[in-house]
């Protein structure tokens, strides 16, 4: 693990699809964060953040909804 929160991940760099929203792009970070629950406790969870193709905003989605595309 990288320091605050950041992680190494094999497909960092790489082109990405984000299955849950159909977002492709290149993974720019997967990061372990604590996000509130609905009862107001903490829970970790690990998020991708993806820089679609057409630029934009990085788009946060879970680290198990991307797969990854052809060569880069």
């Amino acid at each position: 693990m990288k320091g605050d929160g950041h992680e190494s991940h094999p497909l960092i760099g790489r082109l990405v699809r984000d299955v849950a929203s159909g977002t492709e792009g290149r993974l720019m970070a997967v990061v372990r964060e604590d996000l509130p629950t609905h009862t107001g406790k903490l829970r970790t969870t690990r998020r991708a953040y993806i820089r679609p193709t057409a630029g934009g905003v990085e788009l946060p989605t879970a680290l198990d909804n991307i797969e990854p595309l052809g060569a880069s």
